[in-house]
């Protein structure tokens, strides 16, 4: 129906309180059937393919221009393929295809999947921080 929201038609402003990126090599043949056919693995030697996942605490997220107060504070979990693909005039493009998005708040999921192709789900995202070790954990999360 209005597709058109879902390629960010607006522009959002938060501060990322922590972020933590982990970046994996697997063997291509593992997640090849991940990828719609239009894009190819950005490999590694012909044989590794790359998988990110990211895990963000974000504070007063919000539409750009509107007041921290109105924002909201959000966990979010994104899971990324490194992905390349070919356009119609022959350029090579490099990029990451969205496999999933997780988020602590249905709100988030909600408005996240209106405005995004980021595909969220709400989960239970559990962060703490003790003597400067940080631990993540869920007890739903299956990837």
């Amino acid at each position: 129906m209005l597709s058109f929201l879902k390629n960010h038609p607006f522009a959002v402003d938060a501060f990322f309180e922590s972020s933590l990126v982990l970046s994996f090599a697997v063997p291509k043949e593992q997640i090849q059937h991940l990828i719609p056919e239009c894009l190819t693995l950005d490999l590694h030697q012909d044989k590794w393919a790359f998988i990110a996942v990211a895990m963000v605490q974000t504070k007063s997220l919000r539409p750009k221009g509107f007041p921290a107060w109105m924002g909201n504070d959000f966990f979010l979990i994104g899971y990324r393929v490194f992905v390349r693909y070919t356009n119609e005039a022959g350029k090579n493009l490099r990029g990451l295809y969205i496999l999933k998005s997780e988020t602590n708040k249905k709100k988030m999921a909600f408005f996240g999947n209106i405005f995004t192709h980021y595909k969220y789900t709400t989960t239970d995202i559990h962060q703490s921080n003790r003597d400067g070790v940080t631990e993540i954990q869920s007890k739903k999360i299956r990837i």
